[in-house]
């Protein structure tokens, strides 16, 4: 077994989630900025294993613009799951910020419930942190470098959601920047409070940014909202 395949495996064991037969309802699933599909693989696997159809998509969430990132995800969507009676979507930091984008312009038929995972929603103060460091705008790349808090930045140019949506926020930073350059709890790039958007239920868990959507616990709560709407009462 290779190494890759080895660490998945064992990243795996241990996921309380029952195996349940296929329901005919498939989960879109969208990475975050200078990420690939391969971050979203151990939370892809426990959403098969609950009996969903994944899609993963990637996209190009560097240098192409916020249109083309829509536009990749449309195609994706029409491609994998035109004929699904229920599509759910799920999405991580940029990830998520591209599917209410999406579903701002289209509403696939079947929508069923959408997650964020560490979104964005009301811009992060690390991202305008780090756009006046040097080489910061280049890091950032085309739409991360639009994810500040101003308000002519793109989560606040986003309309309400008006479907079923989740959140879970994280609240662990493992980097020393987060709490400097962003006040109360942060998860190092984007506070709880920057991930809320008013009337949406949330949940907080106590995990990073950048490997949130590892998390057993992670995926037990988006199960869980997926299947019924809700994190079972507990939010942040």
């Amino acid at each position: 077994m290779r190494l890759p395949s080895l660490l998945l495996s064992l990243a795996l064991l241990g996921c309380e989630t029952t195996p349940l037969p296929g329901e005919g309802e498939a989960v879109v699933v969208a990475h975050g900025l200078n990420r690939t599909r391969a971050s979203m693989a151990i939370l892809a696997q426990r959403l098969e294993w609950a009996g969903y159809r994944v899609e993963s998509v990637g996209y190009d969430s560097r240098s192409a613009s916020f249109t083309k990132q829509i536009e990749t995800l449309a195609a994706a969507v029409d491609r994998c799951c035109a004929d699904e009676p229920v599509i759910h979507f799920v999405g991580h930091s940029l990830g998520a910020i591209v599917i209410r984008g999406y579903l701002a312009e289209t509403r696939p038929q079947g929508l069923g419930r959408v997650v964020l995972l560490a979104p964005p929603n009301q811009g992060s103060l690390f991202v305008e942190w780090l756009g006046e460091m040097p080489g910061g705008p280049e890091a950032l790349g085309t739409v991360g470098a639009t994810l500040g808090t101003d308000s002519t930045d793109l989560p606040a140019t986003l309309p309400p959601p008006d479907y079923e949506m989740g959140i879970i926020a994280g609240s662990r930073s493992v980097q020393p920047i987060g709490p400097l350059a962003i006040p109360g709890p942060d998860d190092g790039i984007v506070s709880v409070e920057q991930a809320r958007v008013e009337g949406v239920p949330m949940l907080v868990l106590p995990r990073s940014h950048y490997l949130i959507m590892n998390s057993r616990h992670t995926a037990e709560a988006v199960i869980r909202f997926l299947r019924t709407g809700s994190f079972g009462g507990a939010t942040g």
